[in-house]
């Protein structure tokens, strides 16, 4: 009855490793076998599960024990069952050994495509003649008249623009991440929240399921523009949460401006871009208040935990005077910067954004 049973072939059709038509006969199995459905989806877990493990290497003193052992096990006169046991554990033993060693291996030498577009991108120090393979801890680099594309894993893409310096931090299915030191990428994501970050000096982009460009100089000042969906821009504890249609500048330093909306009034924009760069922000943002529209409530909803007790009422009179108030937010919770009070406001807020 085992025989009929297809367990021994479910890893190598996980990993799309058998012949079409083999995969053929496993799936039609799998659709009329219950206990072989159910122990393929047992494995597919165990493999997924394997994907945010730390990888860690077994001590050399495994491999003595067990090597010590077995001199001393093939000469006492154990009785012929528990002999067998104790060669079964062994067994095991090796093979989970051996699926740690494979699992640790795979996970270090997963690699993405990269594809020259035009000129002579380099990985390392080594023209992209079509296309290569990168992994962790090297550096794709374009010249003024160079462009390259990166497949990241399974979730997306990466164009990189000239004068680009790129690094691949981690690429495993639970976190892929990049280092930008200077130069200009433009990100494609369609992933979970979370799961694709881009490093700059002095921020960090964390996808929440967008596209957008970022650009960076190596001293970290930057800007990020989000086309669609949604960017969390960060650093230390200060976060602006940026949509399709705006942009946020940074500094190295002091981290992620409030962001704006492109289609603000360029008065707006540098009225935002000078409270950023300017100690006391007052001119500023006396600018900032007086031409803000309903939707620049994004960037006065982010000033709130950016200004002074005596500038933040005067922001919360301009947001309610744009917008009214919802229900359960008070204007004392917001001055004492309530984070429940701060989140429920956002999301309101977020329906004119």
């Amino acid at each position: 009855m085992f025989s009929r049973h297809i367990w021994h072939q479910l890893a190598a059709h996980l990993e799309g490793q058998l012949g079409s038509r083999e995969a053929r006969k496993v799936e039609r199995h799998l659709n009329q076998c219950e206990l072989c459905r159910g122990e393929h989806e047992r494995v597919r877990l165990g493999r997924a599960a394997l994907n945010y493990l730390p990888a860690a290497q077994a001590p050399d003193t495994v491999w003595t024990s067990i090597e010590a052992a077995l001199p001393g096990l093939r000469s006492r006169s154990f009785p012929a069952m528990r002999r067998r046991r104790l060669a079964f554990a062994m067994t095991a033993l090796l093979a989970l050994a051996g699926a740690s060693y494979w699992t640790a291996a795979h996970r270090r030498g997963r690699r993405w495509d990269v594809v020259r577009i035009q000129g002579t991108p380099a990985v390392g120090a080594k023209a992209i003649g079509g296309s290569a393979r990168v992994g962790a801890g090297e550096w794709i680099e374009t010249d003024s008249s160079s462009r390259a594309s990166l497949k990241v894993g399974e979730i997306g893409s990466v164009e990189v623009a000239p004068n680009t310096r790129l690094r691949i931090v981690t690429a495993r299915s639970g976190e892929q991440r990049l280092a930008l030191a200077r130069g200009e990428i433009q990100a494609k994501i369609n992933a979970p929240p979370r799961l694709f970050f881009v490093d700059i000096a002095s921020a960090t982009a964390v996808d929440l399921g967008c596209e957008y460009s970022l650009h960076t100089d190596e001293s970290g000042a930057g800007v990020l523009r989000v086309t669609r969906g949604w960017v969390s821009f960060q650093w230390r504890s200060r976060e602006s949460l940026v949509p399709a249609g705006a942009s946020c500048r940074t500094q190295a330093g002091f981290g992620p401006a409030a962001p704006y909306f492109d289609d603000a009034t360029e008065t707006f924009k540098q009225a935002v871009d000078g409270f950023a760069s300017d100690k006391s922000g007052s001119a500023s943002l006396d600018v900032i208040l007086a031409e803000a529209r309903l939707r620049d409530t994004l960037t006065l909803w982010h000033l709130l935990t950016r200004v002074g007790d005596t500038d933040r009422e005067r922001v919360f009179d301009r947001i309610a005077a744009l917008v009214p108030v919802p229900a359960g937010v008070s204007k004392e919770k917001v001055l004492s910067l309530d984070p429940v009070a701060l989140t429920r406001w956002k999301d309101e807020l977020a329906w004119k954004w």
